[in-house]
């Protein structure tokens, strides 16, 4: 049964204060009092959405075991609500916390499109593949409103770039058009994140996100069209849905997808409170065996940040979900294969027939 206090809507269940700055904001109860009796709410509820101007939007991604070489997000912030996003912790360095903040405080870089352009022109710049968003979703809800992922999609199909994109948004199917053409040149790939097929399970890890039924029918849809879907079955948290591994596998191969992807939580940084706050609220009932098993994956502790062994894990519970894996691709993916994306056309297409000459 969830805590009474639990945040319907939010994954997130508190503020969590920013480890960089020197004064912490507190909700003292004579104050929560005072908003009780004037009938006041005494929380920000409502999600803003914050303009910011950086120079630059091509990230190059250093991490060796990430599977990117560059990454693009045209937003800070996510109003999915994932609990345990590895992101939360990058929102402390543009100054506001991991937990709630995240969620409900979106930062827009309104420049995204015309800041790749000139990255995709610069001169000493070689085609690889950038990645819409190695960080927070790029069809998060914000993007509804601003369009930044539809007006840089056109940015790469002008220029013939390859691109990724990381999604758990069925609002991708909006640019099937541009997703299309971009296919017809071997220019694009999809990564689409789904962590459980129970509803119930997706309400309370991934509040704001589309339903599981819609993510499977954009696999589908995708696949369809001829453009190459990666499903991801990321994070894999063990006792809450390590045990759908095999269901997950059948349903993304048999909607389309060409190949699987999987990480093993890990609660880095702030994300450890907030996670163990959330599920004590949320599963009061399985929090301590949940967290028990991540740190027996991790070493007796919630994060591990060696590269390589972070995102897989290691013990005995790891061990068993690495073997349901390898039993899940052999099974569903055995004569399925992602094509290599074109990075030979972008440079006729930044220098045109001048190349001629």
């Amino acid at each position: 049964m969830k805590d009474l206090n639990y945040r319907k809507g939010r994954g997130a269940q508190a503020y969590v204060p920013n480890k960089f700055l020197q004064y912490v904001h507190e909700s003292r109860d004579e104050f929560l009092e005072f908003c009780r009796i004037e009938g006041e709410d005494a929380h920000q509820r409502k999600t803003s959405y914050i303009p910011i101007f950086p120079k630059t939007i091509v990230n190059k991604v250093t991490s060796p075991d990430v599977g990117m070489g560059y990454s693009l997000n045209p937003y800070q912030g996510c109003e999915h609500g994932c609990i345990y996003c590895y992101a939360r912790n990058s929102h402390e360095f543009w100054g506001y916390g991991a937990g709630l903040d995240f969620e409900q405080r979106i930062l827009v870089k309104k420049d995204a499109p015309w800041l790749l352009e000139q990255k995709l022109k610069s001169k000493v710049w070689k085609a690889e593949t950038i990645v819409l968003s190695g960080n927070t979703d790029c069809y998060q809800p914000a993007e509804r409103k601003f369009e930044l992922t539809r007006e840089c999609l056109k940015v790469f199909l002008k220029y013939r770039h390859p691109v990724g994109i990381i999604t758990k948004n069925a609002l991708i199917l909006r640019d099937l058009d541009i997703l299309r053409e971009l296919s017809n040149n071997s220019l694009v790939m999809v990564n689409v994140s789904i962590t459980s097929l129970s509803e119930e399970t997706r309400s309370i890890l991934e509040p704001r996100t589309a339903t599981i039924k819609k993510r499977l029918e954009t696999i589908r849809i995708l696949s369809e069209n001829g453009i190459p879907v990666n499903a991801m079955l990321a994070p894999i948290i063990p006792g809450i849905n390590s045990h759908e591994i095999m269901d997950l596998a059948k349903a993304f191969s048999e909607n389309g997808a060409l190949s699987f992807g999987y990480t093993i939580v890990r609660l880095n940084g702030a994300i450890g409170h907030i996670f163990s706050d959330w599920i004590k609220k949320a599963l009061p009932n399985k929090a301590d065996k949940v967290l028990a098993q991540i740190k027996s994956c991790h070493g007796g502790t919630l994060n591990d940040s060696r590269f390589g062994v972070r995102s897989k894990g290691e013990g005995k519970i790891a061990e068993h979900i690495h073997s349901l894996l390898r039993l899940a691709r052999n099974t569903y993916f055995k004569e399925k294969e992602l094509p290599k994306l074109n990075k030979g056309l972008h440079i006729q297409y930044k220098n045109g027939q001048l190349k001629l000459f």
